[in-house]
């Protein structure tokens, strides 16, 4: 069975559906409107989205610094009835591929210590624990930092 959504870059026009998902997915944190609209024009950053028909069901923020060959997956949202369905997979797999594109070797990510769930996605799919970030999230949670080559 084929998934029922396509991955592509965001457009300003998904601005409300990227603040919603923000919202309904982290209780702090969030990205702001302000910076989704920057992010979607910044040649540093690069939003992408699951489309479903077209609603936003899931989006991944990555940041790219000049001259440097490691990109940051900032974040991967998916909406509540796209979990378990393989969005952040692809998400994550379509966030590979852009760095690779850009010339990128290695991905690196942090991720909340009690996020079980994204843990096992990421780590299933090659990321490597590298370091445990104490008081990482603004409301003082601990975050894991991950590491994936590309090359």
């Amino acid at each position: 069975m084929s998934p029922s959504f396509r991955i592509r870059h965001a457009r300003p026009d998904d601005l409300d559906a990227l603040v919603a998902l923000e919202e309904s997915s982290f209780d702090h944190d969030r990205v702001s409107r302000a910076q989704w609209r920057r992010h979607i024009r910044a040649a540093s950053a690069a939003v992408l989205v699951a489309d479903t028909d077209g609603s936003v069901a899931g989006c991944a923020l990555l940041f790219f610094r000049h001259g440097s060959k490691r990109a940051r997956l900032y974040s991967i949202a998916t909406s509540h009835d796209s979990r378990g369905r393989g969005v952040g997979a692809a998400l994550l797999q379509a966030a590979e591929d852009e760095a690779r594109k850009r010339g990128c070797e290695t991905m690196r990510l942090e991720v909340r210590t009690d996020n079980t769930t994204a843990i096992a996605m990421y780590e299933k799919r090659g990321y490597l624990r590298r370091k445990r970030e104490p008081g990482f999230y603004e409301n003082g949670a601990d975050a894991w930092r991950h590491e994936k080559p590309l090359v």
